[in-house]
């Protein structure tokens, strides 16, 4: 192996490692006597530095890590805050509803419900947490089925789905809703 392969590889043996990884352990992957091994990181961690790149090779006693340099930690700093926290869309909480009091079900049951379809919905309560996949109907399609989560629970104050409020506690406004209150009973 030429030696721009071998830094190839230590590169990405670092890169996929994240945590410091001892010289030793690196010299083992990659077949190489130690000495090589300190020989061609050292020439990495100079080149690093001397081509200006965004991220370092730190050294630490017989341990090496791949990490941003400190100037620009600012920019990473952005990139870390926490992202506003929007709300849930009226369909995505129509959807939420559904899988709250109709758990477990599966997506076709909650677009027959909504008349609409609710990937997107879907896709976002699972971003959230707010619910998760409880396993599969044994039917054709094996479709998966939805439920509520811990988060669920912990967001909207409640110790159990029993502290839901009853359906029958909402004021329906047309006919249409009527037909949906009863979709639940």
């Amino acid at each position: 192996m030429n030696v721009e392969y071998i830094k190839a590889i230590i590169e990405a043996v670092l890169f996929a490692w994240s945590d410091p990884i001892s010289i030793k352990e690196i010299s083992k992957v990659i077949d190489l006597d130690l000495k090589t091994t300190e020989r061609i990181i050292a020439s990495m961690i100079d080149e690093f530095n001397f081509t200006k790149r965004g991220i370092q090779i730190i050294r630490m006693n017989d341990y090496v890590q791949l990490a941003t340099k400190p100037e620009h930690h600012q920019y990473i700093q952005k990139l870390l805050e926490p992202k506003q926290n929007k709300g849930l869309t009226q369909a995505t909480l129509e959807t939420l509803a559904i899988i709250a009091y109709k758990q477990p079900i599966p997506k076709s049951e909650i677009e027959g419900i909504r008349g609409v379809k609710c990937d997107r919905a879907l896709s976002t309560l699972i971003e959230k947490e707010l619910i998760e996949e409880k396993g599969r109907l044994e039917k054709t399609g094996r479709p998966i089925i939805y439920g509520t989560t811990l988060v669920f629970l912990k967001t909207f104050g409640l110790n159990s789905l029993n502290d839901l409020p009853p359906i029958s506690e909402f004021q329906l406004l047309t006919e249409d809703e009527e037909d949906i209150k009863d979709l639940f009973n």
